[in-house]
């Protein structure tokens, strides 16, 4: 059967998980093997939540769009929310690499559990909070420290999110200028270009400057064509 794989990590979903991009591929990969499985393609959202629809994140809907089955890590990476499970059953295949033999009910089940159990870890934190309050407020040195410790995590990780965030807004800032000189690295290679330098001699020629308004060098022309997709040699002319 062929297969795609769905990948997902978010600063809070890798923090519980422990799931990154390399040990989600590990555990698809071993489940592929032992099922006979042929992964032909391979989506990743970085930086998403698992509460967002997987239809409403870029790489999860071109996976949902290919038609065959995909395959995830662990159910909580195709998403947290039960409803969310519960509707792509009705219109999808997918596979779970740590219960590959579970059926739709199965999967089902042990969504409602695990979104069951979120719930009283939730509530137990925000019991657990509420009595460190309290107890901070009575002037217990222990309890100040350690909202005070909690207070700087929380910190360092809206900071790091932060961070991931505007690495994303630069991929799409560099995806769109890249688009920009498709076609005219298109018919560059089209009329005859066979190298990275004869790539940036033709863009010079047609007058069309870099994204920061200089000239290209072949690295330049290199690092958009590998952005866009384009090799020399095979570029079709339809």
């Amino acid at each position: 059967m062929e297969v795609v794989g769905y990948y997902r990590v978010s600063t809070k979903g890798q923090g519980e998980s422990g799931l990154g991009l390399d040990a989600q591929r590990e555990y698809v990969k071993f489940a592929a093997e032992q099922q006979g499985w042929v992964v032909v393609a391979e989506f990743e959202d970085v930086g998403i939540s698992g509460s967002i629809h997987p239809l409403e994140r870029p790489a999860g809907a071109r996976a949902f769009a290919d038609g065959r089955p995909i395959v995830v890590a662990k159910l909580d990476r195709m998403s947290r929310d039960v409803e969310h499970i519960a509707g792509l059953m009705k219109r999808h295949k997918f596979r779970v690499a740590t219960m590959p033999t579970a059926d739709t009910f199965q999967l089902h089940i042990y969504a409602v559990l695990a979104e069951q159990e979120r719930t009283f870890i939730s509530e137990r934190t925000k019991a657990a909070l509420k009595s460190l309050g309290t107890r901070a407020s009575n002037g217990d040195e222990e309890a100040v420290q350690k909202i005070r410790n909690r207070s700087q995590a929380l910190a360092k990780g809206r900071s790091q999110l932060n961070r991931t965030k505007g690495h994303d807004t630069q991929r799409k800032q560099a995806d769109d200028r890249a688009a920009l000189v498709k076609d005219a690295i298109r018919l560059c290679i089209i009329d005859g270009a066979t190298s990275l330098q004869a790539v940036a001699d033709c863009l010079i020629t047609r007058k069309i400057p870099t994204a920061r308004g200089g000239q290209w060098s072949p690295t330049a022309a290199m690092r958009v064509m590998q952005r866009l997709g384009l090799e020399l040699n095979k570029v079709s002319t339809n």
